[in-house]
């Protein structure tokens, strides 16, 4: 599991990230497509029910679509899918994923 620290100019400690989590397991399955959640779980740092709940989520929103491939499931991501929150609206999740993800990089949104 993975632990962000950061220190503010006062000197305390805390914890956060840019991204959700939800961002994260967008990014862990765009990077690897065939991932078991478990891997996309410890690499988030969220259990595997949190992963699951997640990916529920992103596959609801249309963000993300799940095959099943003989005993595992193969992720397609949607990169024409819009940002949820309306300051960020206009703009694709393929933007965030070329950024984060090589692969990604020459795919238009």
């Amino acid at each position: 599991m993975t632990v962000m620290a950061t220190t503010g100019g006062t000197g305390s400690t805390r914890n956060w990230t840019f991204l959700t989590n939800h961002g994260h397991v967008l990014l862990a399955i765009a990077r690897n497509p065939t991932a078991r959640l478990r891997d996309v779980a410890e690499e988030v740092g969220v259990t595997e029910r949190a992963a699951q709940a997640i990916v529920a989520d992103l596959e609801t929103g249309g963000y993300l679509r799940r095959t099943r491939v003989g005993r595992r499931n193969e992720y397609t991501i949607n990169p024409s899918g819009h940002f949820r929150h309306p300051a960020e609206a206009d703009r694709h999740v393929g933007d965030l994923l070329a950024l984060f993800t090589p692969d990604h990089a020459d795919h238009d949104a």
